[in-house]
């Protein structure tokens, strides 16, 4: 692990920022093994709050899917984190209890902006030419081995909790799956146990067509349509320029990447890591407690689909809360509307050891 000129190196003494200071900055660089293919990887991360002397209070926040490592605090264009509302001193993931951390995905979105670090087709292969269609195709169990890295390289023996929200979700849920002994506290927020119906069939061939006719915008568009839903954009731009919306984001995202990470989410499925059966006895077994929280209509991941795996979590014995709420923002209410699962987000953290749940859902409400 190495740092960057504002960065720290792991091992030494990380800044605890009051407020909305300046994150501390870490740089991950290993080789990673990527589809059977080794591959130099580049990932920059954010830090918040301090690592305890026992080391075991490490959390860390999984980003969506054009999202960065800036969860918190303020941004270089002076707006606050994507999840600033959730993450600080005294907030639900309190920072004066927790080291939390914001690692950058392979193929970020955001890859064209300099301070964002990260490592996909659009970025420098070693022979100094773009991966381009060379990068090979990752899914998000390497992308679980990449974190792990990210884990040794801290120190840290395993996480006090995997956090976040959609793309961040399911790669929460990941660790649930993969490695629950080294993840007893996992929060997935708006994500579903797989890549269902709306992903695999709609929203992942309309953005290969979308991107072929229409270039970057094209494709930020779509993403925008289903993650706002018809609604949401109603509520958002009838008073202001969408347009003026999607041109702030094209400066900084890579068409190649939107690409590559829309064809990573449909390798998710947790079925295919574990049979349910099996998994859930493993999360017994380990002592894993689950938190959920799904927003009531969501274009990307009905709540329909994380409502029936939540009756079957819970059957099965599994320490398991579901969260369902309404937003006027659509899928987005995981980053807009944060105060509706961040009480139960806060629960989760604290919880010393996995206490049974009733996983029926009310509009709005955790059942416990």
């Amino acid at each position: 692990m190495q740092h960057n000129a504002q960065g720290n190196r792991v091992g030494e003494e990380h800044a605890a920022p009051q407020g909305a200071g300046p994150p501390g900055t870490l740089l991950l660089e290993v080789t990673a093994v990527l589809a059977g293919v080794p591959v130099p990887v580049r990932l920059g991360a954010q830090t918040w709050g301090t690592l305890n002397p026992a080391r075991d209070n490490a959390v860390l926040v999984c980003h969506y899917y054009t999202g960065t490592m800036r969860a918190a605090g303020v941004t270089p264009d002076g707006t606050p984190g994507w999840w600033d509302d959730v993450i600080g001193p005294g907030r639900a993931v309190d920072t004066d209890a927790y080291f939390v951390v914001c690692l950058n995905t392979l193929s970020n979105v955001q890859a064209l902006d300099p301070a964002v670090v990260t490592t996909g087709p659009a970025t420098r292969h070693p022979d100094g030419r773009p991966w381009g269609e060379r990068f090979p195709a990752w899914d998000l169990g390497d992308l679980h081995a990449v974190q792990l890295q990210f884990m040794r390289r801290l120190g840290v023996p395993r996480w006090h909790a995997v956090i976040g929200p959609s793309f961040g979700g399911m790669q929460a849920l990941q660790w649930a799956a993969r490695t629950p002994q080294l993840a007893p506290r996992v929060a997935a927020i708006a994500a579903s146990p797989a890549a269902g119906p709306s992903l695999r069939d709609a929203f992942a061939p309309l953005l290969r067509d979308v991107a072929a006719s229409g270039g970057l915008e094209g494709a930020l568009r779509l993403i925008s349509l289903f993650g706002f839903g018809a609604d949401g954009l109603a509520h958002t731009f009838t008073d202001a320029d969408f347009g003026t919306y999607l041109r702030s984001r094209l400066g900084v995202a890579s068409l190649p990447h939107v690409l590559d990470i829309g064809r990573a989410v449909l390798t998710h499925d947790l079925s295919q890591v574990c049979p349910p059966e099996h998994l859930h006895a493993r999360w017994r077994d380990t002592g894993l407690t689950l938190l959920t929280a799904n927003v009531a209509v969501d274009q990307f991941f009905p709540a329909a689909e994380m409502r029936a795996f939540a009756h079957a979590t819970h059957a099965a014995g599994v320490a398991h809360t579901h969260v369902e709420f309404a937003s006027p923002n659509g899928h987005l209410g995981c980053i807009m509307d944060t105060s509706a699962f961040a009480e139960a987000l806060r629960a989760l953290l604290e919880s010393d050891r996995p206490h049974a749940v009733s996983p029926e859902v009310a509009a709005g409400e955790a059942h416990d």
